[in-house]
């Protein structure tokens, strides 16, 4: 398992103003409850977004393609690790991250407009 921290996702972001750099894009994997990504959620243009709780990975995994680039997202980056982990070990997902340090992490380093709970 790869990681990534805000500020690197961020250059990601940046670099992909070009439709077709944006195209490129991993998903981004929210596996916060719903009520955290309604209230706290990375939203940039071209970023395709799931909110998938943890809690649902096992039985909607099938949703998720396991050759395309995933980035999972959490609070602090702990449940996304996990996650990130089952995906890799047990999914044979072949290219998938753990976004450091969370939304609160992309609050702190990258865009203090987005609420810290």
């Amino acid at each position: 398992m790869q990681h990534i921290g805000a500020r690197e996702f961020a250059t990601l972001l940046v670099g992909a103003e070009s439709p077709a750099s944006a195209a490129a894009l991993p998903l981004l994997l929210d596996v916060r409850e719903p009520w955290e990504f309604e209230l706290a959620a990375l939203r940039a243009d071209g970023l395709e977004t799931l909110n998938l709780p943890m809690s649902q990975i096992v039985q909607r995994v099938a949703e998720l393609d396991p050759a395309r680039p995933t980035v999972c997202l959490c609070h602090h980056g702990v449940r996304s690790a996990q996650v990130a982990a089952f995906l890799e070990q047990r999914q044979g997902f072949t290219s998938v991250s753990n976004f450091t340090g969370g939304i609160d992490a992309w609050s702190v380093e990258v865009d203090a407009g987005v609420p810290r709970y």
